[in-house]
């Protein structure tokens, strides 16, 4: 069976899907806009305050901070540039090396990159999809700046051991966080445990913006530097006068408009995933030759995507699974190509072997998991992944 996945399948004309409550497509997700929105976005364009400054942006900074356990949030226009911008803070750049986990978004590796340095992969555990802490020390060289985690899918790395090693080596500890708002470690919160947190805002994430991102941090100095770079390092002496080569990362008062909205409901919009999530897998829990999602005894999995895996045992492959749920209907998604496998990264890192990743890429699939999917919808799936069985 081939690791790559096959090209995407074929979907329904949009309105004449077999949903049977909604009559369409049920997409793999969509944005949940069900509080102010609206309102603090008109709000905007009537008072004109429309770019990079504006109250939404302060009210939203600290308080997405506040519901990831930190003191200070910066707004990016991007997870992407968020992750950048943290790495520049940190003081990696050409000749240095972060160490990455190879399952994940192509993102956590570019951003390395852009500053001039490499990642340094890590293979995944079986259990959790994370980063496997084991064997990261082994990986750490007199070139390593900083060990970036993913929490994947929503569910947190195993922080403290990777905390450890940091503090041994004298390391940074980024959390890529695009996939766990509302996420918990030991009763801890994700945003505030390593040096610095960075969080996607992008359509389909659990707190949306619809493009935008937010760097948490319980660092006074490195918020008011990140606070600094990411508008151009304009200075406080004087407009127009600047120390440093800086970016123009800045988030606009409207995509703030809805974040802010969005966190008004930040409880209801994870527990909803939390619920979808217990729903898919009490209707799955018996279906032989499927893999459900990781729960771990003291992690909050907050399910940003309901992920599975499709065994041998199913009796079909993913890919075949998703071309029959497609028929239905129902978008799915494949689980992320390893990055020692992108064709922009393969060269340099041929030979080295992730096995534990290369088959989360071989088997794994997400379904539905939007904020706003009603439990006859999930059911629908369900049945229908029951009826595609082989």
């Amino acid at each position: 069976m081939a690791i790559i996945p096959g090209s995407e399948p074929d979907l329904p004309v949009p309105g004449k899907g077999v949903s049977a409550d909604r009559g369409r497509v049920i997409p793999v997700c969509e944005p949940f806009l069900n509080g102010n929105e609206a309102r603090y976005v008109e709000q905007c364009l009537r008072t004109n305050w429309i770019s990079s400054a504006g109250r939404f942006i302060v009210d939203f900074e600290r308080e997405f901070a506040r519901v990831c356990g930190a003191r200070y949030g910066v707004a990016t226009t991007s997870g992407t540039t968020a992750l950048h911008l943290a790495l520049t803070i940190m003081g990696v750049g050409p000749g240095d090396e972060v160490i990455v986990p190879t399952f994940t978004m192509i993102a956590s590796a570019n951003t390395v990159r852009h500053t001039g340095a490499w990642p340094v992969l890590v293979d995944s555990e079986r259990g959790t999809w994370n980063m496997d802490a084991a064997k990261i020390e082994e990986k750490i060289s007199d070139k390593t700046k900083a060990i970036m985690v993913m929490h994947t899918y929503g569910h947190p790395c195993d922080m403290d051991p990777i905390q450890r090693l940091a503090d041994k080596h004298g390391l940074f500890v980024l959390e890529d966080a695009a996939e766990a708002h509302g996420a918990e470690y030991k009763g801890r919160k994700i945003g505030g445990l390593g040096d610095a947190a960075c969080f996607s805002f992008y359509a389909n994430k659990i707190i949306t913006t619809g493009e935008g991102g937010m760097i948490t941090t319980n660092d006074k100095e490195f918020y008011e530097k990140a606070a600094n770079l990411r508008d151009h390092s304009f200075s406080r002496e004087r407009h127009f006068w600047h120390k440093y080569v800086a970016f123009n990362f800045r988030m606009t008062n409207m995509a703030a408009a809805v974040g802010l909205a969005q966190v008004e409901q930040f409880d209801d919009l994870v527990n909803r995933r939390i619920r979808h999530a217990g729903r898919y897998s009490s209707a799955l829990k018996d279906v032989e030759g499927l893999t459900l999602p990781p729960v771990t005894e003291g992690i909050k999995n907050v399910f940003w995507m309901y992920g599975l895996l499709v065994e041998e045992a199913f009796g079909i492959g993913r890919d075949e699974l998703r071309l029959r749920l497609a028929q239905r209907g129902i978008e799915t998604r494949t689980f992320f190509i390893p990055i020692h496998l992108q064709p922009v990264y393969y060269n340099h890192f041929e030979g080295q072997e992730f096995p534990v990743a290369e088959a989360l890429c071989q088997k794994g699939l997400y379904l539905p998991s939007a904020g706003g999917l009603t439990d006859a919808e999930i059911d629908f799936v369900c049945q229908a992944i029951r009826e595609c069985r082989g």
